[in-house]
């Protein structure tokens, strides 16, 4: 007569079966003894996943913030130019304002003046 087999879920238990539940059971004992270690483990992993590689990470936040705050004050600087512009178009008709801005842009000046053209670097 043949030898009776003993199966767990299908699989024989051989030699290797009993080796390799034997690792798992170190490895759930090892969970449950140190349950708060593993823990905290995994939340550190998942902070520091968080914080470098999402889609919304710290990191990408602070950047978001910086290039905003830089936008803004580009757009205050734009504002200010608009708004120099809007008055130089309602003086464009008056006399002063073409003869300023013939002096300024186009460096004209009246007879038996001196110019002196000093320009920014």
């Amino acid at each position: 007569m043949f030898p009776r087999r003993r199966y767990f879920c299908g699989i024989p238990k051989t030699r290797e079966f009993r080796n390799v539940k034997r690792i798992i059971d170190i490895i759930f004992e090892y969970i449950r003894s140190n349950l708060k270690k593993i823990l905290f483990l995994v939340a550190m992993v998942y902070f520091i996943f968080w914080i470098f590689f999402d889609d919304y990470s710290i990191v990408k936040r602070i950047r978001m913030e910086a290039d905003h705050s830089r936008l803004l004050d580009r757009q205050k600087v734009e504002q200010k130019k608009i708004i120099d512009n809007e008055l130089r178009i309602q003086h464009a008709h008056d006399p002063d304002s073409i003869e300023k801005a013939a002096r300024e842009k186009y460096n004209f000046r009246k007879q038996g003046e001196t110019l002196f053209i000093i320009r920014e670097k």
